[in-house]
């Protein structure tokens, strides 16, 4: 891989690489929340209580500080923590994959923390604000890559998209090692998959990914992540071994479409009445749990009383389809 003197680390990214991939087969992929107190602080333990309770439910990886571990709102120390923390639970039971962001000198500040505190490899969050020519999107992922000595997942959504020549140009930075996407468009991502090298990964990023997860794996990306897993992971691993099944010929539609039409659906139906609940519903449904993770930080927005109660029906329904309880 990449490091900051120029030299190549492959035993260590080939290790990485077929752990994330092990690991990509046996669960979902797991995105904590950040747990905030009431006055918007970081709350450590209940972070640390949050991501062990998660890291117990067997996911292929976890991924903290990422979009709906709302990166965007912390500062390097908060960061620092929070990746620490994670890395700590894990204790290499499963491997930890850090978000960073914003241009690639904020970037590699992250990266540097993220390396010290013990992270196995980072997601490249789409950069901020403004949009840019895959020449641009190429050299953000060289720069950040010469400064860290940890593999690199890029993503693409919103104003990050690669076309096939750039896929294979960013396929061959050393350190890089996959992409997740966001943007759901299967003919794009079909010539992704068909322009990336052997081994490359690539998972399904798209909010509330189960939804569209029979329709990724048809092109070749049977990964998701699910931000579902953060607040009921009897539901997405109940969804994920559904899958599972029907992908060793013993066919569990029954399953996925009773989970997609009464649970997945609404669930997505009421994500789309406001800009963040993305975040700001799995945060109140984890709350509901019982996991304290707090409220969402600003410009985040919690539920409304009465979408709340809509969500506490629902989460019920939700737990009940697979034999579990609030």
């Amino acid at each position: 891989m990449a490091s900051v003197n120029g030299e190549t680390e492959n035993g260590e990214t080939e290790t990485v690489v077929r752990r994330l991939r092990d690991g990509m087969v046996a669960g979902v992929l797991s995105f904590p929340l950040t747990s905030f107190h009431d006055d918007g602080s970081l709350d450590p333990d209940g972070f640390r209580t949050h991501v062990a309770a998660r890291i117990a439910t067997a996911p292929g990886a976890v991924f903290p500080a990422c979009g709906t571990g709302e990166f965007f709102s912390l500062d390097e120390e908060e960061y620092r923590t929070v990746v620490t923390i994670a890395v700590e639970e894990a204790a290499g039971r499963v491997p930890v994959v850090a978000g960073v962001g914003y241009g690639w000198a904020q970037a590699a500040r992250f990266a540097r923390i993220a390396e010290e505190a013990g992270a196995d490899a980072l997601l490249v969050l789409p950069h901020y604000l403004v949009a840019a020519p895959q020449d641009g999107l190429v050299a953000q992922l060289e720069q950040l890559a010469a400064r860290t000595r940890l593999p690199l997942i890029a993503y693409q959504r919103g104003q990050v998209a690669f076309t096939a020549s750039s896929l294979k140009r960013i396929a061959a930075i050393p350190g890089v090692i996959g992409l997740k996407d966001g943007h759901s468009d299967l003919d794009r991502l079909q010539r992704l998959t068909l322009a990336a090298p052997e081994g490359f990964l690539f998972f399904n990023g798209a909010s509330t990914a189960e939804i569209q997860a029979r329709a990724y794996a048809t092109v070749g990306v049977p990964a998701y992540s699910s931000a579902v897993h953060a607040f009921a992971p009897e539901i997405a691993n109940a969804f994920f071994a559904a899958l599972q099944d029907g992908d060793n010929g013993h066919g569990d539609d029954k399953t996925i479409e009773r989970l997609l039409r009464d649970f997945y659906v609404p669930l997505v139906e009421l994500r789309d009445r406001v800009p963040g609940y993305a975040v700001s519903l799995v945060k109140a449904a984890a709350r509901l749990r019982g996991q304290p993770v707090g409220p969402v930080r600003a410009p985040l927005t919690d539920p409304s009383a009465a979408d709340l109660a809509e969500l506490t029906t629902l989460l019920t329904t939700g737990l009940d389809l697979v034999g579990a309880a609030l």
